[in-house]
């Protein structure tokens, strides 16, 4: 045997190996509402759109859910469905308004396809379970000398009855001859999801402030939640439960420390069938349990509008109120935020 013949039967196997495991990676299949297949890895289903992965594209093709008929696939997901119930299989239309979610040889249940809300594909890595996002916002004025930086981030896993997420906001600015402004805030949550949409929280986040003197209040709640409504357009829900707050300030150069029990009720809405635009909003209100007539109120607001290859300009407002601040210290702490961010 030649020594071209002798390297290339070391090398076939290798090949035929590479050429099926690709293979039997391309092998899920979507219809339009045109009759145009494609056919590839689908990845996910979320916020209304489909993505799906083809050997004769560079990038993955996104697709709105409305503008599939008929949908068969090979590879195993995660599956969420309107009601909140959640599966693992593989799915194949019966035809074009009903889906037939399978395990093994078993039917686990037939839905509609406007009742699918999120598809995730199961692979063995760590890695394909996480998201992630960064952004940066900087400005400068040369009056002043006024320099100001934000960066947002945001790390998630989710699997198929839990997800925890963890992330960091950090807001400076510096002027000549005044006292630089300084906001952190960071939180570590876990949602486990229960039957009907309802999920159990956890959460332990931290805030620094100069507007209301605040060196450190740590947070930690635990609490009870429900999606009211959860669609391919929207969700909404709602969450209560139980919150210790442990504070530090500093007051006339002295550092305070303050402990309390508080409840907590929140809102959220998140609106994404917009186009490239998103908009979440969220609100949290926090009376307080031993503190006689305290209570705070944190809110958010954010418009995303995606742009190419997962970048994204993100313009958001954030708010704390107090209304037993410290003594020398702001009830209310807010700021605007615009920037150009990446996500994963």
């Amino acid at each position: 045997m030649s020594t071209s013949n002798l390297k290339l039967s070391y090398i076939a196997p290798f090949i035929l190996f590479f050429q099926l495991s690709n293979m039997s990676a391309q092998i899920d299949s979507l219809v339009l509402v045109n009759n145009d297949m494609i056919v590839g890895e689908l990845k996910e289903l979320k916020q209304g759109v489909i993505t799906i992965e083809t050997d004769y594209s560079d990038s993955d093709f996104k697709i709105e859910w409305e503008k599939i008929r008929s949908i068969d696939t090979q590879n195993e997901f995660m599956i969420t469905v309107r009601s909140g119930t959640r599966y693992n299989g593989i799915l194949k239309s019966v035809d074009t308004s009903r889906i037939a979610i399978i395990s093994t040889s078993d039917t686990l249940a037939t839905v509609l396809k406007n009742d699918l809300v999120y598809l995730k594909e199961v692979q063995g890595s760590f890695l394909s379970n996480l998201s992630a996002s960064l952004s940066v916002g900087y400005n400068y004025t040369k009056a002043d000398d006024l320099s100001q930086l934000s960066v947002r981030s945001l790390l998630g896993y989710r699997a198929r009855r839990w997800e925890a997420s963890a992330n960091y906001n950090d807001v400076r600015s510096s002027k000549n001859n005044t006292n630089s402004v300084k906001r952190v805030d960071a939180s570590l949550g876990y949602k486990y999801y229960l039957k009907k949409n309802w999920f159990t929280l956890a959460e332990v986040s931290w805030l620094s402030n100069t507007e209301q003197n605040i060196n450190l209040r740590t947070l930690g709640r635990v609490g009870l939640g429900k999606y009211l409504v959860q669609t391919n357009s929207f969700y909404w829900g709602l969450q209560g439960g139980a919150s210790f707050n442990n504070e530090n300030f500093s007051v006339d150069g002295n550092d305070i420390t303050n402990n309390s029990t508080e409840a907590f009720l929140g809102s959220e809405l998140n609106l994404y069938d917009m186009g490239d635009l998103s908009l979440l909003t969220r609100g949290i209100l926090y009376p307080s349990l031993s503190e006689s007539g305290r209570w705070r109120f944190d809110f958010n607001f954010d418009i995303k509008y995606d742009l190419p290859l997962d970048f994204y300009i993100n313009l958001g407002v954030t708010l704390n109120y107090d209304n037993q601040a410290v003594d020398s210290a702001s009830q209310t702490d807010y700021i605007f935020q615009t920037m150009i961010g990446w996500s994963l």
